[in-house]
């Protein structure tokens, strides 16, 4: 297949792909949520314990999208996907049988492993087969990555409640995954031998704005990991059942999807920081809202902080894309923020917890949150397509990408 190439069923079949693979990669976090009271009395784990469930994965896709530019240039970004989708299915089934800590724990690691490396390697593909609607087809793999969300906090429960088991209202997330992995061996583009120069992964670490989208990337998605973590807990901790916490979770899911795909098409020209502040706004009005009534509007405050997050995401990775014109570089550069990011992502729903056991509640977690997005938002002043060339230039010094 080529990039938007002569044939129209190829096109739509890969945007079918994007769209699928996307699903998969967030059920078998958000699912933990509605489940944590029933995971909880039967692995033992408390909820620092839970939090490693979320927190491990974030952790693994943070290391291994520093592989994101080896996997893609030796082993190909075709075959790498394949073999996490792979590894999903696999990860998802041997939950059935999970029924102690260090074994969920260990089938977390199996799917954060999976995901990691898609999530390297995907944006690239996105940008060499779409060169012309990078925003779109980006909008449309993290609505649908939002949306699986969504689809696993609203599953979970219901599925565990049909069966009496929390087992299947996690395992059932491997039927999704062979969907996905039968249509990307059908649509993925042939991988193609790795062309020689181009800026290398380690130049690109030397340069300050790398760091910088590394940092707004994890802070903001702390946010997310915090939240599908705890919202539901934290609402159970208020009378709600699973049921309606998980649809809470659902909910803003849902809006994470919509904002993810919206917000791209809605902006307009090459500067994306207004659009960007926007989010932060939402997201600052949901944490606010957590915090302080957390009674008063929760569907609303759900709705508006699962906008800011899913709408942030998808501009996110759309300005990391818009630093470099060559897909490949592009690329390189994506994996690198979202490696340094995720390692900041992963801690946050474990220090929500801790703080949670030194408190007694969850409002100082989410005052945590909204003390970052203010960060965040003043971070961003900097990130001006004007000073992409220069921020991204690497030294003579410095080293290229070597022939593949």
């Amino acid at each position: 297949m080529v990039a938007e190439g002569p044939s129209y069923a190829a096109r739509v079949s890969l945007l079918a792909a994007v769209a699928l693979v996307g699903l998969n990669l967030r059920p078998f976090i958000t699912g933990i949520g509605p489940l944590v009271a029933d995971i909880g009395a039967q692995t033992g784990l408390d909820l620092k314990g839970i939090s490693l469930l979320t927190l491990v994965p974030m952790f693994l896709m943070g290391v291994f999208a520093f592989a994101g530019p080896f996997l893609q240039s030796r082993i190909g970004a075709r075959r790498s996907v394949i073999a996490s989708l792979l590894v999903l299915v696999a990860g998802s089934l041997l939950r059935l049988f999970a029924t102690t800590g260090w074994q969920m724990i260990g089938t977390a690691a199996l799917l954060g492993l999976g995901v990691a490396v898609i999530q390297a390697v995907f944006p690239g593909i996105v940008k060499k087969q779409f060169p012309n609607h990078v925003g779109v087809v980006m909008g449309l793999y993290s609505a649908t990555l939002m949306g699986g969300g969504a689809l696993g906090a609203q599953a979970a429960p219901l599925i565990a409640s049909a069966t009496g088991d929390w087992h299947f209202g996690l395992a059932w997330m491997a039927i999704p995954a062979v969907l996905a992995l039968l249509l990307a061996i059908y649509s993925l583009p042939r991988d193609q031998a790795a062309r020689p120069g181009g800026v290398s992964a380690m130049a690109l670490l030397w340069r300050p704005r790398v760091w910088l989208l590394m940092a707004c990337f994890g802070l903001v998605n702390g946010g997310y990991s915090s939240v599908v973590a705890w919202l539901a807990p934290f609402y159970r901790d208020h009378g709600w059942s699973a049921a309606a916490s998980g649809s809470l979770l659902a909910i803003m899911a849902v809006f994470q999807g919509l904002a993810a795909l919206l917000l791209p098409m809605l902006a307009r020209g090459k500067d994306l920081r207004p659009w960007l502040w926007l989010t932060l706004a939402m997201q600052a009005v949901g944490f606010a809202a957590l915090a302080f009534l957390p009674e008063a509007a929760p569907y609303a405050s759900a709705m508006l902080l699962g906008s800011g997050l899913g709408g942030c995401f998808s501009l996110s990775m759309i300005v990391a894309l818009d630093h470099l014109p060559d897909p490949a570089e592009a690329g390189t550069l994506s994996a690198l923020m979202q490696g340094g990011g995720f390692l900041i992502t992963a801690l946050p729903p474990w220090i929500v917890a801790a703080l949670h056991d030194a408190t007694g509640s969850f409002v100082t977690g989410w005052l945590l949150h909204l003390g970052a997005v203010v960060l965040v938002a003043a971070l961003y002043w900097r990130v001006s397509p004007a000073s992409y060339a220069s921020a991204m230039s690497v030294p003579a010094s410095m080293p290229r990408a070597a022939a593949g």
